[in-house]
Parts: C-alpha cells; structure tokens; sequence
C-alpha cells in the first residue's frame, strides 16, 4: 500500500503539569514533567509531519497549543475509558481508508518506522506495535471496527496480549513492528533518551536531573511475544 493513502492518528493529552506523566513524578516535578510530555508529543508530531499521509489526525484530551505544527485536524476525545478514546478516535478520523493510530509516549518512533507501519496494511488487516510495559505503542487498522477495542483492559501488564489476542478472534491478518519503550517512568525516559539522543525529548532529558529516584517494578517478558518471536531490540 502506498504511504500516502493512509491516515495517521496521534492520540494525545495536552501537557498540563499534573495530568500527564504522573508517573515521572516524584523523580521530576509535574512541570518537569509536563515539559517532558511536551517534548514527546512535539518530537511524535513531527515524525508523523515527515511522512507521506492522506490525512493527519489528532486526537487530543485538552486544547491545541503552540506545539501542534501545521498539517493535523484536531479532533476532541470521546468516550469513558482508554480503550472507548482509542475506539472513538478510529471511528472519528475514519474517512475510508486504513488508520495508523500512535500514541505520544514514543518519540523515539522513526519514519521508517511508520512508513512500514502504513505498507503493511496493504497485505493484513491490521498492524501492532508491542510495548516493552505490556502495552502497545501503535495499532493500525485497514477497517476500524469498536468491537477491536471496547473492553480491552488498558495500562496493565498483559494489556498488548489481550488486544492482540482480540485481533485475532476477530480474525485479522496481523502484522507485527518492533518493539518500543513508551515513556512512563523516570527509568523509560533515560532509556529512550539515549536510543533517540537527537530529539527535543532527549534534549529535555538531558536538561533535567531527576530529583528523587522511585522504586519502579522490573518488567517480565511476555510470554505470548517471546512465542510469537516479538523480542525485538531497536
């Protein structure tokens, strides 16, 4: 399929110190870390500018500021929990041709990246990108579809294995990116900064220092990814 026939979704919050990143706290301060966000979501929307698209979408829970470049149709959030949000931005940025839905937690996330990401759903019905938390960090569709997403338990550990395991019920060819680290803690926000030293996110980082370490769980590999062979180093 041709990049350019494809619309991209990023589902965003605004970055208000206290409502986004609340994990990096208390190694960052909510403004620290809604400066942090900022530069995510900044470096996120212009990848996603890079690259060939029939449609640019935003998503957003909150109000547009001056990081939002030119290019993007907002469109406000909808629903109760995530997983209502990710199926109501499907169904509202559904023009008729295949989605690629990003969140703005990876800014490490290449063109190549997505180019791959909007090919795929020429030959399968859908596309995911597995999380190193559990999660996913990107979910393309050729055909949106609520009943793709309504009830998948979000933010959890085995988040990636039931939606996935959803695709696939609803028999779905899936194809499968790399996996990425999604910035939700102090711990991810170091490691994506050093995979992606060149971006506003790193320079950010680096900007910072962490004012007070939290203990943060280990994160176990999951197993249906190992099976699937999705341990994927980026």
């Amino acid at each position: 399929m041709n990049v350019a026939d494809v619309t991209f979704v990023v589902i965003a919050k605004e970055p208000v110190p206290g409502r986004v990143k609340t994990r990096l706290t208390p190694a960052y301060t909510p403004e620290q870390a809604a400066e942090l966000a900022e530069a995510s979501l900044t470096d996120t929307l212009t990848t996603v500018v890079s690259v060939p698209a029939a449609d640019r979408v935003l998503a957003l829970d909150g109000n547009p500021g001056p990081w939002l470049p030119p290019g993007f149709r907002v469109l406000p959030q909808r629903g109760d929990g995530l997983d209502e949000r990710l199926a109501a931005a499907f169904d509202d940025a559904w023009t008729g041709r295949p989605l690629v839905l990003i969140g703005m937690d990876t800014p490490q996330v290449t063109p190549a990246v997505l180019e791959r990401a909007a090919a795929a759903l020429g030959t399968h019905d859908a596309v995911f990108g597995p999380a190193e938390d559990g999660g996913f960090w990107l979910l393309g569709l050729a055909r949106p579809d609520p009943a793709l997403l309504a009830g998948v338990p979000m933010s959890r550990p085995y988040t990636g294995q039931v939606q996935l395991h959803r695709l696939r019920v609803m028999h779905l060819r899936v194809a499968f990116l790399p996996r990425l680290t999604d910035v939700d803690t102090a711990t991810d926000a170091g490691a994506v900064a050093a995979a992606a030293p060149n971006g506003r996110f790193a320079a950010a980082v680096r900007r910072m220092r962490p004012g007070r370490a939290r203990q943060e769980p280990s994160r176990q590999e999951p197993d249906e990814w190992a099976r699937e062979g999705l341990v994927v180093r980026t």
